[in-house]
C-alpha cells in the first residue's frame, strides 16, 4: 500500500483543544497554503480565500467573539463568555477558509462552494504532511452574519472551515467509520 493511500485509511482530526505549540513556521504556512490551493477550480475562478490569525490576531478575536456572545446571550455567565472568548487560541495557528462565489460565473455556484471544501481539506492534509495536526470546525460564529462582517466577509461570502493547527499533545481515538454497504449503492436502469 502507498504511504498516501496509507495516511487517507487512517488519518484523525486532532481535537483543537488538543493542538499546542509549536506552530507551523512561515515557510511551513506557506507551503500548506499552496498545497491548500491546489485543488479542483472549474474554470480557474479561485472563488475561495484564506484568513489566518496568529496569536495577536486570535486574542483581538476572542474578545470579539465574547462581546458578540455577550449580545447575543447577556445573561451568560462568565464561564461562559470565557470559553467563547478562548475559541480562536485552542491552538497556535487558525486559518479560515472563506468561501467565495461569483454568482456571474458560468459555473454553479454548488461548484464554486465544494471547491472551498476541497480547500479545507487539503489543508488539513497539508497540516499532517508537515507533521503537525488539524482540526476543520465551523462553529455558530461561522453562521453568525455580524460576527462574519467584523471579520470583513463580503456579501455572498461565507466561512467554509476554521482550520486549527498545531502540534498534538494527545493520540486522537479512532471513531466508527460508515459502511460501504451502507452508503454504496449501484445503480441500475
Amino acid at each position: 500500500m502507498s504511504v498516501l493511500l496509507d495516511y487517507l485509511l487512517t488519518r484523525r482530526s486532532v481535537q483543537a483543544a488538543f493542538l499546542e505549540a509549536p506552530a507551523p513556521t512561515e515557510s511551513q504556512i506557506e507551503s500548506m497554503l499552496t498545497a491548500a490551493a491546489r485543488v479542483p477550480d472549474h474554470k480557474k475562478l479561485v472563488p475561495w480565500r484564506f484568513l489566518r490569525f496568529d496569536a495577536a490576531g486570535v486574542a483581538r478575536l476572542g474578545e470579539l467573539l465574547a462581546k458578540r456572545w455577550l449580545e447575543l446571550e447577556p445573561n451568560s455567565d462568565e464561564g461562559r463568555v470565557e470559553v467563547e472568548r478562548g475559541r480562536f487560541q485552542r491552538a497556535p495557528l487558525v486559518i479560515a477558509v472563506v468561501s467565495s462565489p461569483n454568482p456571474a460565473a458560468p459555473v454553479p455556484q454548488w461548484e464554486q462552494v465544494l471547491s472551498a471544501g476541497a480547500v479545507c481539506m487539503n489543508l488539513v492534509h497539508a497540516a499532517h504532511a508537515s507533521g503537525f495536526s488539524a482540526q476543520w470546525l465551523t462553529e455558530w460564529y461561522s453562521f453568525d452574519a455580524p460576527f462574519l462582517e467584523t471579520l470583513g466577509l463580503a456579501e455572498g461570502e461565507r466561512i467554509a472551515g476554521f482550520i486549527h493547527i498545531g502540534t498534538s499533545s494527545a493520540k486522537p481515538a479512532d471513531r466508527d467509520r460508515p459502511k460501504l454497504d451502507d452508503i454504496v449503492t449501484f445503480w441500475e436502469e
